[in-house]
């Protein structure tokens, strides 16, 4: 490492263990930006439809702007008379308002990812700042905590009960996998074809790498299930905190907590409640409360099959990743004494 090369880490070692200080000011910022952009929305007539459903062009949009003021006020006391135990509170307030305005982002990231486009562009950037808003307002309530060391504990494994959770979490997978993967391979289940399935995904819109791999007998959804599951077992197992030997220059150097973190979040934020509502549902469905659609399916006993199938699978790993970065978090912290930080 050159001279300056050690000159720039440091600088940004320096900038980053500071962050007490600025994190206040850029989450004001971001509330003023936020704000703006729902007001934006709002004189436009641009609607910011949730879930599929158009909440009209200025329902949310008012949402958004009240949600980010509220954030300006409350960040903005936090910047000049500093964190008050009243201010905190209002804080978590605003971080877990905006932490729903951001639910099922990562339908849209999964769209993305397979070459689809998201049904609303305005929705998905809500659904992006949010996301951002909540990290920012998280942190700013614990900006009065700073480290003092930099010792780094040793990589851990999860305890059993935490590893348990993940087992959980990985078996509740497999019928949704093996049922994709049926279709996939031109099988029957439901009482749908592949060939159906394929027809109902192209006619809903579905890329062209989604339906190549399809072709193929590879099921997107029940890749990304390998990849969740994949990350599920990263939190628990000590290989998830150090770079294995095929990352060449970062092998056998720790991982950095936000990069398991932050998709582990995403994914329990969205699947654990949209899971656990959908089983929610979906047993009223069962009992005859509630009249279950049939949709694409021949029959609404087919429908229900396919979605217990689904929203288990979901609310399991959704509730098991909950476990296991919470685990993560805690197992990953460095060893260090916390004080306040002071200007």
């Amino acid at each position: 490492m050159t001279s300056d090369e050690r000159t720039i880490k440091a600088l940004w070692s320096d900038w980053w263990q500071r962050w007490p200080r600025w994190v206040a000011k850029a989450t004001v910022l971001w509330a003023v930006l936020y704000a703006g952009f729902g007001l934006a929305c709002v004189l436009s007539g641009t609607s910011l439809p949730y879930h599929g459903t158009d909440s009209g062009a200025s329902g949310l949009g008012w949402v958004v702007v009240a949600v980010g003021a509220l954030a300006a006020l409350v960040s903005g006391a936090v910047v000049l008379y500093g964190l008050r135990p009243a201010l905190r509170v209002l804080l978590w307030v605003v971080c877990a308002l905006a932490g729903i305005t951001a639910f099922s982002l990562l339908m849209d990231v999964i769209t993305l990812m397979l070459g689809q486009g998201v049904g609303s562009r305005a929705s998905a950037a809500n659904k992006a700042l949010s996301a951002v808003g909540a990290v920012l307002l998280a942190a700013t309530a614990r900006s009065d905590h700073q480290s003092t060391g930099s010792a780094v504990r040793a990589p851990s494994a999860a305890p059993p009960i935490v590893r348990l959770a993940a087992w959980a979490g990985t078996l509740a997978f497999v019928p949704y996998a093996v049922m994709k993967l049926v279709w996939a391979s031109g099988g029957t289940f439901a009482g749908i074809t592949g060939e159906e399935m394929l027809a109902i995904s192209e006619r809903n819109g579905a890329s062209e790498i989604f339906l190549t791999l399809e072709s193929w007998g590879l099921d997107p959804t029940a890749l990304l299930a390998v990849l969740g599951v994949f990350l599920l077992w990263g939190l628990v197992r000590p290989w998830g905190q150090v770079f294995p030997r095929w990352t060449l220059f970062l092998r056998g150097r720790r991982v950095p907590r936000w990069l398991p973190l932050a998709p582990a979040l995403l994914g329990a934020a969205t699947l654990a409640p949209y899971g656990v509502v959908g089983v929610g549902y979906l047993a009223l469905a069962t009992a005859d409360v509630v009249t279950m659609r049939r949709g694409d399916f021949h029959s609404s006993g087919d429908a229900l099959l396919v979605g217990w199938i689904g929203m288990v699978a979901f609310a399991v790993y959704g509730i098991a990743l909950i476990i296991a970065a919470r685990s993560y978090w805690l197992r990953t912290r460095p060893a260090y004494q916390t004080t306040v930080a002071t200007e």
